[in-house]
């Protein structure tokens, strides 16, 4: 079977990765791919927002599976359009993929069917927006309604803050049309923690679960990035909080959406706090996480390519019990100085070539190659993932690869794991 990865970062070098290890695969594309996509793949020049051309492309080459990596083209129909010309494709429709394209459609879909979620209100002006904020009790989390690239969240202490915030998301449009409404909802305390699981629109497979790291900076300070390092397992998410997860979040959301006549599909993401009243969504994302991704796969012994099937042909009732490495898995993102905001690319990066860390694993993300020199294209540049019996040494394989990497304004956060290390 020919496949089809439609990416460019971290999180697609790891889908083509493990969908390399597959028996059902003999040929594996990446729509652009990336430096190092580019050599276990075979890297096609299209973007990802070129549906008509991708579904050229799937036709002209027989591809018998495509997969979705980024939100966006979910969010612009990308399934739609390949399921007109019948071809296979893991991912929700548009009308799904609204689940993670437009916060408001979340939360009001949460709202009807009893998912736990922090208490909101949404807002198209401005003025009444910093009304609310005035009487509210902080801290508060303001978040813009669409797309932005794992941005768009902003915590405020103080009225001053959310006035900030709300300026830059509602009048200047640091997000663009994605803040044409906001979000703001109160502040939840607890464990954050990410589930991903896989449905065909009635079942659903929840994967092993993971805790990203969204802010800039060690001890979770600094502006929300799209993620700077996750690890996996995580050790406090026990049976029955698992059961809870999936009891109250995860399958009241394929009923409910089944209900709406928008069955999704695909993989569902689950962002989560566990508090003290239980687990509650944070937000939905309609596909793989990203750095989440790059720490589950390497645990997964099930083969992908087989698990991605059974979500298109709908047949995950009867597939078997999915089959897990023991051990933990850290992986720790390397970015460029400057990111989230703006950053220099073209910069040389040494220490890839001879890269040898056993049960380590140098995901790019960020890549490209000039003139036969591997050099930075990206805010993220590199996922280092570290395998091993527990945590602390997972992520103590993921730093020694890390250390190995150099380039001028190279930037990383040295406490992943830090919330869960720290109680030991």
């Amino acid at each position: 079977m020919k496949v089809l990865v439609i990416g460019s970062g971290g999180r697609e070098h790891a889908i083509v990765w493990k969908l390399k290890k597959s028996k059902k695969v003999d040929k594996i594309f990446c729509a652009p791919g990336n430096a190092g996509i580019s050599k276990i793949a075979k890297c096609v020049n299209l973007k990802v927002e070129s549906t008509k051309a991708l579904v050229e492309f799937a036709l002209r080459n027989k591809i018998g599976l495509t997969v979705v990596g980024p939100e966006v083209p979910l969010a612009k129909g990308i399934v739609n359009e390949f399921q007109k010309k019948k071809l296979k494709i893991v991912g929700p429709s548009k009308e799904a993929a609204k689940i993670e394209s437009s916060k408001v459609f979340s939360k009001n879909f949460m709202k009807q069917y009893h998912i736990p979620t922090a208490p909101f209100k949404t807002f198209k002006i401005y003025a009444e927006a910093i009304g609310f904020c005035n009487s509210a009790q902080f801290p508060l989390v303001i978040k813009a309604d669409g797309l932005a690239a794992g941005k768009g969240v902003i915590i405020v202490k103080n009225i001053a803050e959310a006035t900030k915030a709300l300026e830059d998301i509602m009048m200047t449009k640091v997000f663009g049309n994605a803040g044409t409404q906001v979000l703001i909802e109160s502040f939840m305390v607890g464990q954050e923690v990410t589930s991903m699981a896989v449905s065909d629109g009635k079942n659903i497979i929840p994967l092993l679960p993971s805790q990203d790291h969204t802010q800039a900076y060690a001890g979770d300070k600094g502006p929300n990035t799209g993620g700077m390092g996750a690890f996996c397992p995580t050790d406090f998410v026990t049976k029955d909080v698992m059961t809870q997860i999936f009891d109250h979040v995860l399958a009241p959301t394929i009923h409910g959406m089944s209900q709406e006549g928008i069955p999704f599909k695909g993989v569902l993401m689950a962002g989560l706090m566990l508090t003290d009243a239980g687990p509650k969504v944070l937000e939905f994302n309609c596909r793989f996480g990203d750095p989440e991704t790059q720490a589950v796969l390497p645990l997964l012994k099930t083969d992908l390519a087989e698990l991605m099937l059974t979500s298109v042909n709908q047949t995950l009732s009867s597939f078997p019990k999915l089959s897990w490495r023991q051990g933990s898995s850290a992986c720790v993102t390397i970015a460029s100085k400057g990111y989230p905001g703006k950053y220099n690319k073209g910069i040389p990066i040494k220490g890839l070539h001879d890269f040898k860390e056993e049960n380590c694993f140098a995901f790019h993300a960020g890549t490209a190659l000039k003139e036969k020199k591997l050099v930075t294209a990206g805010g993220r540049v590199l996922g280092i993932t570290g395998t091993d019996k527990n945590l602390q040494l997972a992520l103590d394989r993921a730093y020694r690869g890390v250390s190995k990497i150099k380039f001028n304004g190279i930037m990383f956060r040295k406490d992943i794991g830090f919330r869960v290390l720290k109680k030991k």
